[in-house]
């Protein structure tokens, strides 16, 4: 039998970026996305901007995201926004364990693992993020690293249509920097061996228009998670089109 190709998805994180003004710009991406057929295309904006994007984004191909979310459905958490919440302002997925989350929020694998379980209960896709720092990928130990992050972020019950991962070496994300093309392509072809068939395994850090193309030619990268070359749409564009 033969296995039907894994559909790519470009996913921009816009991160704590953006306004209400920002709206125009997310409306020119919407219309270049019209021309990308080929590609599941997901703009994960701030939550202040969740409900704009998702009306702006009604009847057309960009699915919208959120950026992270907490575990529990509801409840005495100031600042936090549930699962259920994003669902509800339009949000078809939410990416968690973000290494930034990790890092700069000290979110462990189990509590990672808790937000996964939480998309799932919303009816979201979960895009969880794995990487390695500079310093764990100097002792040799990336594979190790980001096998343990899959390990312990996982629930049961994962699906390829309920789970995306994307690999984002923790030194690459902000910095120009990129893996060879060659490492890329052994960790997520460990990455495949870990996780359900037709999975879709994005790259992330420092993707822009001029490495897209041979990091997305890659057969194991079904895609991309974007940082600040989802802010314009021209860039956007040039990544989708290097995927489809």
């Amino acid at each position: 039998m033969v296995r039907a190709p894994r559909r790519p998805l470009v996913a921009g994180n816009w991160k704590m970026n953006g306004l209400r003004s920002s709206v125009a710009e997310f409306g020119r991406i919407v219309e270049g996305a019209r021309n990308l057929a080929a590609v599941d295309l997901m703009i994960c904006p701030p939550a202040t901007l969740l409900v704009l994007f998702a009306v702006a984004a009604k009847d057309t191909p960009v699915l919208i995201g959120a950026q992270d979310c907490h575990a529990e459905p509801s409840g005495p958490f100031t600042g936090d926004l549930s699962a259920e919440m994003l669902k509800d302002a339009g949000a078809s997925a939410v990416i968690v364990g973000h290494s930034e989350r990790r890092a700069g929020h000290h979110e462990s694998d189990a509590e990672v693992r808790g937000k996964v379980a939480a998309a799932w209960r919303a009816g979201l896709t979960a895009i969880l993020c794995v990487g390695e720092t500079k310093a764990e990928r100097l002792d040799g130990r990336t594979l190790t690293v980001v096998g343990t992050q899959l390990d312990g972020s996982v629930p049961d019950g994962a699906t390829a249509q309920n789970l995306v991962v994307a690999y984002e070496p923790v030194w690459a994300i902000g910095t120009g920097l990129t893996p060879t093309n060659a490492d890329i392509a052994e960790i997520h072809a460990a990455i495949r061996g870990r996780i359900p068939a037709g999975t879709r395994i994005l790259y992330g850090g420092s993707v822009n228009p001029k490495n897209a193309p041979g990091i997305l030619a890659l057969p194991e990268v079904d895609g991309a998670l974007v940082g600040g070359a989802s802010l314009k749409a021209e860039d956007f564009w040039a990544i989708a089109r290097a995927a489809r």
